[in-house]
């Protein structure tokens, strides 16, 4: 409802503070501290500015929500779509394994959580050892990826104590979670069956499976970008200081989810004036006035971007992207549309798309857009839910084109379709969207009809056999290095892997190839000392498709001086052998470094504090020692 006469916008001291406390959020983050000052104060405060931004979204959420939770009862809850959203999260989670899919990022993510648990610092550990029963973080770097979801990740190790699946866990959670406000936004934009249609259409999606399984921040990024969405509606309804505090609070979580998502930014700036403009007033809260500064581990976060020349990962591209040299560029635009054409009308066994989803989304997207412009000028008489929907496709838009302008956005590439999930996100908004338009129930009916059966005949049917994720070799031999882990009767080896964080974030002691060839002495004194019941080394082998020679990857090779005994090895892809061995000895030339000396050993003292003097001086020098 419009109101009469207010103070004009720029006359409102709130939106002076507001203005203020973003310059100032993007002078610190941008320009006062420079590069290495900014990742240590990430490194030390990261934790506790997630923290706070969680507890008041959080504290926003219950008090613009806690009048419609007094009123609700068990009993007039919708039960048949409770029940479509259950038996939808568990199709999705019952056909596909467990485990880390895209092992940088996720692995990179556990790690961060990890430390975030363990000592409340952002940090990726990197090398790690078992010390008298204590694991101990003994080296780290500062990893590029947004915080929220290893921020999370944490708080449920907090509660449930450290364990690698937790991540599973929450992706698990966040998987009915974006399910049940799926149902929710097509409950509102067009009634239930527009609900089960959208969580239908979901479902039947293996990409979602993939990473609803997986270890990944990309449930948690379309979650925050669906309830933003929701709560934009919210505003635009209740037009209040506790709706437009939740509104704020949840974009800012949603920004430090992805790097990318920030452009949602942008819709959520457009509705929140368009609201002022409506109300002719301002409404703003305390909390939101100071938001920006609680943005700042973003900004200084992206200071790894101009420190390490690798952040853009150019250099590890393949295929069509080897030659880029700049990460974004109008020029990978054509090729990566038609990339993207590839995936969205691929066969289900190609690629873990939704045939059924990729067809009605890409005509719902025609008739959403002929929908947009026509209500655009009679946006004031809108659901306040469809105003949010309208004005949010200027974020799905936007990313859609900043991932073809992307050097690596080829959403047919194995590490990259997981990018597609926003833009799958629009396409079901969309049909939800402008389904009232085609009234007859008997239409609604055969949507449903055509949505439950893309997922029996094809989603099912590809999420059981999920042939698309057995070509990349990295997850798979994941998978593998985590049967061994659990094949172990003791866990207190130490394992030689340049992937170290994966062994690390599992608890085990691990160090890299470089730094053991680096540390050789190190690992003679282990070795001698028997400090692990075993050394291992993970190798991957290429095998020449001719001549049948092994040729070890690049970075595995520990040189001649380290000899080895196969402990396990499998063919896990064509044309290349994954091996675990034992490192039985290091020798120099012809002469064992590791091999007992032959002497007699040392009178031992039976003096109490000389035995305690002694234990300690070795315990120092172990900790030293150790690769």
């Amino acid at each position: 409802m419009t109101q009469p006469a207010s103070p004009a916008l720029l006359s409102d001291k709130r939106v002076w503070l507001f203005l203020l406390s973003g310059a100032l959020a993007v002078v610190l983050g941008f320009f006062a501290i420079p590069g290495y000052a900014a990742i240590n104060l990430v490194s030390k405060t990261g934790y506790w500015f997630e923290l706070v931004a969680f507890v008041l979204f959080l504290r926003a959420l219950w008090l613009t929500f806690r009048d419609d939770l007094r009123t609700l009862h068990w009993r007039r809850l919708d039960w048949a779509s409770v029940a479509v959203v259950a038996l939808a999260g568990i199709v999705l989670l019952v056909h596909e394994t467990f485990g880390f899919k895209i092992i940088m990022d996720e692995l990179m993510l556990l790690g961060t959580s990890m430390s975030m648990h363990f000592d409340r610092a952002v940090l990726t550990p990197t090398r790690g050892n078992d010390i008298q029963g204590a694991f101990v973080i003994l080296d780290g770097i500062m990893d590029k990826r947004p915080l929220f979801f290893p921020f999370l990740l944490s708080l449920l190790h907090d509660i449930t104590g450290y364990r690698p699946a937790n991540a599973f866990v929450l992706n698990s959670a966040l998987t009915f979670i974006l399910l049940g406000l799926t149902y929710t936004c097509g409950r509102m934009l067009a009634g239930r069956r527009a609900g089960w249609l959208g969580v239908l259409l979901l479902a039947g999606l293996p990409l979602l499976g993939q990473n609803a399984t997986g270890g990944g921040f990309e449930l948690l990024n379309i979650v925050m970008i669906l309830a933003t969405l929701l709560l934009g509606a919210r505003f635009v309804q209740k037009r209040d200081e506790a709706s437009f505090t939740a509104l704020g609070f949840s974009t800012l979580l949603l920004g430090q989810v992805r790097y990318e998502s920030l452009i949602y930014v942008l819709p959520v700036v457009i509705l929140i004036l368009w609201v002022w403009y409506d109300e002719r007033r301002v409404i703003l809260s305390w909390p939101v006035i100071f938001a920006p500064l609680l943005l700042l581990p973003y900004p200084l976060q992206h200071h790894i971007f101009e420190l390490r020349s690798t952040a853009w990962q150019m250099g590890t591209a393949v295929g069509d992207k080897s030659n880029a040299t700049v990460p974004f560029s109008l020029s990978y635009v054509a090729n990566n549309l038609t990339h993207a054409e590839s995936f969205f009308l691929a066969r289900s066994t190609d690629q873990p798309n939704s045939l059924t989803l990729s067809l009605l989304g890409g005509i719902g997207l025609v008739f959403f857009l002929l929908f947009a412009v026509k209500r655009l000028r009679t946006l004031r008489t809108e659901p306040p839910v469809v105003v949010a929907a309208i004005i949010f496709a200027t974020g799905f838009i936007a990313q859609f084109a900043l991932f073809m302008g992307y050097f690596w956005g080829q959403f047919d590439d194995p590490i990259i379709r997981r990018l597609s999930l926003p833009t799958h996100l629009g396409m079901v908004i969309a049909v939800m969207t402008v389904l009232p338009q085609f009234a007859a129930a008997g239409f609604q009916r055969l949507l449903l009809g055509v949505a439950a059966f893309g997922l029996i005949a094809s989603g099912v049917p590809s999420m059981a056999e999920h042939a698309y994720s057995q070509e990349y070799l990295p997850g798979k031999e994941s998978a593998w290095r985590r049967q061994f882990m659990a094949d172990q009767l003791r866990h207190d080896y130490l394992m030689i892997d340049n992937d170290a964080i994966l062994w690390v974030s599992h608890l085990v002691s691990a160090t890299t190839v470089p730094q053991a060839i680096k540390r050789r002495d190190a690992v003679v004194f282990t070795l001698r000392n028997h400090t692990f019941s075993g050394i291992y080394v993970f190798q991957r082998f290429n095998i020449n498709e001719t001549t049948g020679v092994l040729t070890l990857r690049d970075g595995d090779d520990l040189g001649p001086d380290f000899v080895l005994e196969t402990v396990r090895e499998e063919r896990l892809q064509t044309l290349t052998l994954t091996r675990i061995s034992r490192v039985k000895e290091v020798r120099q030339g012809k002469v064992s470094l590791t091999a007992p000396d032959g002497g007699k050993p040392p009178v031992v003292t039976q003096n109490r504090a000389e035995i305690e003097k002694m234990r300690k001086a070795y315990l120092e020098n172990f900790i030293k020692q150790l690769p």
